[in-house]
């Protein structure tokens, strides 16, 4: 007999976790829609999560992000920047480091919409990305990145 779903133990999130489980939904996205992906031994120190190649036979860094879907549901956003801490003896300093120059593509899953999305690197060129569901209430068009066009 099988377990209960009643009885089953709620499941712990935890930051680590939700950023693994978009790795694998991106992973598997990836595959489906063709691409060939390679996941790096050991490479937790490296900037980029995969490399993925394309029909061409090019390889693409790729750092996947975990979307979060923001005011009322009009866009969608994911850090494109890095945290780090910098210890010395004297202090300890926090900054922020982008990604220009060391990925080629954000592999972004959005768990509240179910979505994927493949963004390069240099249409998210500061701290944040925002990829836009909804028209702006202001009607701007210019630097507005649409979910749609990126979507895997």
């Amino acid at each position: 007999m099988g377990p209960n779903a009643e009885n089953l133990p709620e499941p712990r999130r935890h930051t680590k976790s939700i950023g693994q489980h978009a790795e694998a939904v991106i992973i598997a996205k990836l595959l489906e829609v063709g691409y060939k992906v390679l996941v790096p031994y050991l490479g937790g120190n490296l900037r980029y999560d995969l490399v993925i190649e394309d029909v061409d036979e090019k390889f693409w860094r790729v750092q996947c992000k975990t979307g979060k879907l923001y005011k009322s549901h009009e866009y969608i956003e994911f850090n494109a920047s890095s945290s780090y801490y910098h210890h010395s003896q004297e202090s300890t300093t926090w900054g922020r480091k982008s990604y220009q120059g060391q990925i080629d593509y954000f592999a972004v899953y959005c768990p509240d919409t179910k979505s994927t999305y493949l963004v390069p690197v240099d249409h998210a060129p500061g701290t944040e990305g925002r990829l836009r569901l909804l028209p702006t209430r202001n009607g701007q068009e210019k630097n507005i990145r649409w979910a749609k066009d990126y979507e895997i």
